[in-house]
């Protein structure tokens, strides 16, 4: 019986693998910007009452150095302002599209001026570093739906 000569076996060529980027949804990073907003928001509010000038005028009944009263019309006004943003992570999500981009646009073009003109007169350095985030998170969701993709529609 002749031999058969076997040909070595070359070594299998080194796989890489590469990892897949994924397509997320518009909604979804809308949603998205909209909390972390919303936790940045939350946590400059709450690192405030660190501050001994703070909390000296919240116990006197006032927003310091602003000169308004802590009272119900306040606080019903504070929280008007913080539920339109906590909607937004919602209507982000469920909203149709043309909606959907015009108030990401609209409000987050507004809460963005807002925040930063609640920077005026502010000195402290992480209330300004926060706000800094919230802005450029809000200027985010106006390009991200600004930038909303679309289809091609053929009109007869």
């Amino acid at each position: 019986m002749p031999i058969q000569q076997t040909r070595p076996i070359p070594p299998a060529p080194h796989r890489q693998q590469q990892l897949r980027d994924t397509q997320i949804d518009v909604k979804i990073v809308l949603s998205g910007l909209w909390v972390t907003m919303l936790f940045m928001f939350a946590y400059v509010d709450i690192f405030g009452f660190y501050r001994a000038d703070i909390i000296e005028a919240a116990l006197a009944g006032e927003v310091p150095g602003q000169g308004i009263t802590i009272n119900q019309a306040f606080l019903a006004a504070a929280t008007g302002y913080i539920l339109i943003p906590s909607l937004m992570v919602v209507v982000s999500l469920m909203a149709r599209a043309k909606l959907n981009r015009r108030l990401n646009i609209g409000v987050s073009i507004f809460y963005a001026v807002t925040i930063a003109a609640f920077c005026i007169g502010e000195s402290w350095i992480y209330y300004l570093l926060g706000s800094f985030f919230e802005v450029v998170l809000l200027l985010m969701a106006a390009r991200t739906a600004w930038r909303w993709p679309t289809d091609d529609v053929h009109v007869r």
